[in-house]
């Protein structure tokens, strides 16, 4: 019986191309084994699917052929682009993937050896090791382990150059060789962020930029305002080997991003425990803005007041200006300023009035104002003329309006001014209610005077014309009987 006499010839499920599998004890030709699936005649296949396996998997296929009463097993190596090992002279060898930098471990290795030599070479087909003797003078090369079954040699500081297809060479008649693929991966640079001008100005359009370079395969740029992530627009160049990978975010400033940090991510697989980032802060100028909070709801006389001008802008408006009814504060004895905040210690009458807090920077001046109205002490209730322990904090329905100068504004007036001008109408409607009274009675006496006094009346000429001839004779006649008639009487009742 003569043994080996053929060779199967296998497929490469990856690529498609071929290489040397199995050496079958046979007499009788084979056919091709497509895809691992082996069909020989004669033989009893056990098949299995690769379809799921990953790179660097042992997968193991059978194939017995039964032969004068002779049954052999042999077995097929990892699954590559290239030659697979089985049992015998055939070198096994797997892909690798290093980060730039690092150190790359090439190994080959037989399971049945007749002490011939193992090679390994370089993509330029330079030879590196000739079993345990190196052929080429690089120092980042070292031998690591040399026998007749395994070659392992290791290349340090790996760089992207050193990429490309290693061959380990077994030299046997004829000299079979196996392939690996060393990846290099390209660390990308530390990124860095363009475009940020300290300080910008509310209302400004900025665009911040961020560029990153050497990344292999390009790298993932991400940005974060403060802790949350939002979105840029990325734009990516090769450069030889590596990637310059940019990303711009487009901003329209205003007072809500002053302090707030923009931060730029970079992902890269080569990156695998903490990733490289840069972080700005924005600074941002705005002109300030200023509201009024008050301790009290309902002031009362000699209570104590607490009136609070809080102003935000940047620069920093301080210090702030207090100021009554358009002038200077009259009583700094019981109106004490303290920073920005202005206290009565005792209320009394005479505090009646608008009063305004101002606060300005170079970008511009802002105001707010508060109406005062000290109400009367409740006959139930004493006067309180210690301080709350604990003042009423700033709410919704105490907080002023900011204007720029403008005391006609109603949002700005105190809720206590509605009493003012309810006691106002009641007084009036008092007076009117008198005047009008005082109005009728007046008509009332008028015309009964004028219905009394309605009748005819005669003057002393008409009394004495009947027998006169003429007016002076009437006159006389007049008189005389006015000397002799009945005298009469009027009586006003």
């Amino acid at each position: 019986l003569h043994l080996f006499s053929l060779s199967c010839v296998c497929v490469c499920v990856a690529c498609g191309q071929t290489c040397h599998a199995l050496t079958i004890e046979a007499s009788k030709a084979c056919r091709a084994c497509d895809k691992l699936n082996v069909t020989q005649m004669g033989g009893v296949v056990s098949p299995f699917d690769p379809s799921g396996a990953t790179e660097g998997q042992t997968l193991t296929n059978t194939c017995q052929t039964k032969l004068l009463g002779t049954t052999k097993d042999k077995r097929y190596g990892p699954i590559g682009c290239g030659p697979v090992g089985i049992s015998g002279q055939y070198p096994l060898v797997q892909n690798m993937t290093v980060t730039e930098g690092g150190t790359a471990n090439l190994t080959c290795r037989v399971e049945y050896n007749d002490n011939t030599s193992l090679q390994w070479s370089n993509p330029a087909q330079q030879t590196l090791f000739f079993g345990d003797k190196k052929a080429l003078r690089d120092n980042r090369i070292e031998l690591v382990h040399a026998s007749w079954s395994e070659l392992t040699i290791s290349i340090s500081d790996v760089t992207l150059s050193d990429e490309g297809m290693y061959t380990c060479s077994l030299f046997t008649m004829p000299v079979r060789t196996a392939k690996a693929y060393l990846t290099v991966l390209g660390v990308p640079e530390k990124p860095e962020i363009n475009g940020l001008t300290k300080p910008a100005m509310e209302g400004d359009h900025i665009t911040l930029t961020c560029i990153t370079q050497g990344s292999k395969p390009a790298a993932d740029l991400r940005w974060f305002r403060n802790e949350k992530e939002i979105k840029g627009a990325k734009e990516v160049n090769a450069s030889g080997k590596t990637f310059t990978v940019r990303s711009s975010l487009q901003l329209h400033v205003d007072r809500n991003d002053d302090g707030v940090a923009y931060t730029c991510k970079v992902d890269h697989v080569a990156l695998t425990q903490t990733p490289q980032q840069a972080t700005e802060v924005l600074e941002v100028h705005y002109a300030p803005r200023v509201e009024i909070f008050h301790s009290l709801d309902v002031p009362q006389e000699g209570q104590y007041l607490k009136l609070e001008c809080v102003s935000k802008g940047n620069p920093s408006p301080d210090p702030v200006m207090w100021t009554k009814d358009g002038g200077e504060l009259p009583d700094l004895d019981r109106m004490i300023v303290e920073g920005r905040d202005l206290t009565f210690t005792s209320l009394n009458k005479t505090d009646n009035g608008t009063y305004r807090c101002e606060a300005s920077n170079h970008l511009g001046t802002s105001s707010a104002e508060y109406v005062l109205y000290v109400y009367d002490v409740p006959t139930t209730l004493p006067p309180s003329t210690t301080p709350p322990l604990h003042p009423i904090p700033p709410d919704s329905t105490a907080l002023l309006g900011t204007h720029a100068s403008d005391p006609t504004v109603t949002g700005n007036r105190d809720p206590n001014a509605v009493g003012q001008h309810g006691t106002d109408h009641a007084l009036i409607g008092g007076v009117v209610a008198v005047v009008v009274f005082v109005t009728l009675c007046l008509i009332i006496v008028l015309g009964r005077y004028l219905a009394r006094h309605k009748g005819t009346y005669l003057t002393n000429e008409a009394k004495g014309a009947d027998d006169a001839p003429d007016a002076d004779t009437a006159i006389i006649n007049a008189e005389g009987n006015h000397a002799h008639a009945e005298e009469k009487k009027e009586y006003f009742i």
